[in-house]
């Protein structure tokens, strides 16, 4: 059983910074790309960031360009370092994992955990 357990979130005014963490359990994920998804009250679900299971690719909505930063901490955990944050950033965000090449469409994903909620003020 696969499961996504995401932390990290919170309240932060514009400009400000969190970091938001994700582990994945229930398998390696080693072969894995790992991605990370939001979804604003009203809007749909949508990419963020994600890489693929050796870095090389690594890929950034164009909102997020040079203010988000992924990483891959181990086969089993990624973080989303996040900067200059603006209201817009508001949603919850929920990381996901998929077998083989890292895609954008979150239908292509089949596991989803309880995500975090992150609230920017202006």
């Amino acid at each position: 059983q696969v499961m996504l357990v995401e932390s990290g979130g919170g309240l932060v005014q514009t400009g400000g910074s969190l970091k938001l963490s994700c582990t994945a359990s229930g398998r390696s994920f080693s072969w894995y790309a790992m991605a990370w998804f939001r979804q604003a009250p009203g809007k749909e679900r949508e990419f963020v960031a994600g890489r693929d299971w050796n870095g090389e690719t690594i890929d950034y909505a164009d909102s997020v360009k040079g203010r988000f930063d992924i990483s891959r901490d181990d086969a089993n955990s990624v973080s989303l370092q996040m900067n200059s944050l603006k209201p817009e950033d508001t949603a919850v965000y929920y990381c996901n994992v998929h077998l083989g090449d890292l895609l954008r469409d979150p239908a292509e994903y089949d596991y989803w955990g309880q995500g975090t909620q992150v609230t920017v003020s202006s």
